[in-house]
């Protein structure tokens, strides 16, 4: 009888998953105006259905935009959203044509102030709290 040698796991992995992408690219981020993001922050948002969550809202300028939704003693109730980029405040930040904001973020049963990278067009804008 002849043994029979198996492929490694990782190369049958690796094989399986080339497969499975071959022929559907991921998508492309989507491409965020100043228009888009205003209508995105002025929009109210569900506080049970996005709390805990993050959410990839695409490319303004070519820097990713992100929305975060923390929440922490007392959910949905104390649930905010915060728009920013996903860059360190700073330098980096106003080198991307970002603001450096402050935003109070629940934690424990109380709130911290955290610094955060935010798209100049929404930087004046009020702090959305949801519905």
């Amino acid at each position: 009888m002849t043994a029979v040698r198996l492929a490694r796991p990782t190369a049958l992995l690796a094989a399986a998953l080339s497969w499975a992408t071959a022929g559907s690219p991921a998508a492309a981020p989507r491409s965020l105006s100043d228009a888009d993001l205003v209508a995105y922050a002025a929009q109210p948002f569900d506080k049970a259905a996005m709390m805990f969550k993050q959410v990839t809202l695409g490319l303004h300028h070519g820097v990713p935009v992100v929305a975060e939704f923390p929440c922490s003693d007392v959910c949905p109730a104390y649930t905010t959203r915060i728009i920013h980029y996903a860059l360190a405040p700073g330098p980096a930040c106003a080198a991307a044509g970002g603001v450096t904001q402050v935003r109070r973020v629940p934690f424990s049963i109380a709130m911290v102030d955290k610094d955060f990278c935010v798209p100049k067009p929404i930087a004046s804008m009020p702090i959305g709290t949801g519905r």
